[in-house]
C-alpha cells in the first residue's frame, strides 16, 4: 500500500489534541495500526491555565495534555509531530503527506480543531495568562469577585459571560455592533443580569497592563478598567486539507458529521472542535468522547473493508 510499508496504517489520525490523542488510544485498543500526526501534541487545550472540569483532574492544560500523550505512548501508539500538507484518495487507501514523508492509510480520522481569532491588538500576546483567556470555562474561577471584559456578541461570548456571572462581580460585554446576535433567550438573561453591562458600537484598539490586565481601550476613547478580558469572538476551523478531499462543511466551516463521527467521504471520519458533533461545544471532554467514536467507526470500517477484500 505504501512505498515504506512502516508509513503504512489502518487509521491515520490528522491532529495531536484531545481528540487525535484519544482515537490513537482508541484505535490501538481496537489492534488497529495507528499514527497521530500534528504539530503541536495537546492542541489549543494547553491554552488552559486550570482545568477543573475534566472528571478526575485538576491542573494546568499543559499537564493535562501530557497525561494524554503518555497514555497513548503506554499502547506504543506512534505520535508524528510534524504538519499536513495534504491528504489524498488513491484506489483503497489514503495518502497523507507532510513537510517530511507520506503516510498511508485504509481510513483517516480529521482531528485539527480550531485556532482561537484574535483581536490582533497591542497586549493581548502580551497578557495572555496574566489576565487576558480565550476561555471562560476555564479559567473563570481565577476571576471571582473582580471585574472582566467579554469581547464578542455571538454564543460563544453570551455563554462565557454567563459562566463567568457566576464568579466576577461584574462582567462588562464590549461589541463592535449595535447589539447581541446570540441566542435571545442567552441575551435577556444577560440583560436581566445585574452584574452585566453592555458596551456596543466599541472595538478593543490596546489592552494595556503593568504585569496583569488593568484597562482596555476603545476606539470610541473610553479606557475600561477590568481585571481580566475573554476574548470571545470564536474559533477558525483548520479544514483546508478538508476541503481538497470533498469534505462537506457546515456555513461556520465545520465538519459535517453524524452520530458515528462520519463525514460524506467514506472512510474519512472527524472529531472534536472542528467538528459539527456534541453541540459544537468545545470542551476537552467532548472532544475526546468524539475521538473514541471516530475510532470505533474507523475500526469497523477498516475491518468490513478487509472482509470485503478477502471475498
Amino acid at each position: 500500500m505504501a512505498e515504506n510499508k512502516d508509513d503504512a496504517y489502518d487509521i491515520v489520525i490528522v491532529g495531536a489534541g484531545p481528540a487525535g490523542l484519544t482515537a490513537g488510544i482508541y484505535a490501538a485498543r481496537y489492534k488497529m495500526s495507528a499514527v497521530v500526526i500534528g504539530p503541536d501534541v495537546g492542541g489549543t487545550a494547553n491554552l488552559a491555565h486550570d482545568i477543573e472540569n475534566w472528571p478526575g483532574f485538576k491542573g494546568l492544560g499543559m499537564e493535562l495534555m501530557e497525561k494524554f500523550r503518555e497514555h497513548a505512548k503506554s499502547f506504543e501508539v506512534p505520535i508524528a509531530e510534524e504538519n499536513v500538507k495534504s491528504i489524498e484518495k488513491k484506489d483503497s487507501h489514503f495518502i497523507v503527506s507532510t513537510e517530511k514523508k507520506k503516510y498511508t492509510g485504509l481510513s483517516v480520522i480529521l482531528a485539527m480543531g480550531t485556532e482561537r481569532r484574535k483581536l490582533d491588538v497591542p497586549g493581548e500576546d502580551e497578557l495572555f495568562g496574566k489576565g487576558v483567556s480565550y476561555c471562560a470555562t476555564c479559567d473563570c474561577h481565577f476571576f471571582k469577585d473582580k471585574t472582566v471584559a467579554v469581547i464578542g456578541g455571538a454564543d460563544a461570548a453570551a455563554m462565557g459571560a454567563q459562566i463567568l456571572s457566576q464568579h466576577a462581580k461584574k462582567i462588562i460585554i464590549i461589541y463592535r455592533k449595535s447589539h447581541m446576535r446570540a441566542e435571545p433567550t442567552r441575551v435577556e438573561e444577560l440583560e436581566n443580569d445585574p452584574k452585566v453591562e453592555f458596551i456596543y458600537n466599541a472595538n478593543v484598539t490596546e489592552i494595556a497592563g503593568d504585569k496583569t490586565v488593568e484597562k482596555v481601550k476603545l476606539d470610541t476613547g473610553q479606557e475600561v478598567q477590568v481585571d481580566g478580558v475573554f476574548i470571545e469572538i470564536g474559533g477558525i476551523p483548520l479544514t483546508s486539507v478538508a476541503k481538497e478531499l470533498g469534505i462537506g462543511l457546515s456555513e461556520s466551516g465545520r465538519i459535517k458529521v453524524d452520530t458515528g463521527m462520519k463525514t460524506n467521504v467514506p472512510g474519512v471520519f472527524a472529531a472534536g472542535d472542528i467538528t459539527t458533533g456534541s453541540n459544537e461545544f468545545n470542551q476537552i471532554v467532548t472532544a475526546a468522547a468524539e475521538g473514541s467514536i471516530a475510532a470505533l467507526s474507523a475500526f469497523n470500517f477498516v475491518r468490513k473493508s478487509r472482509i470485503k477484500y478477502r471475498e
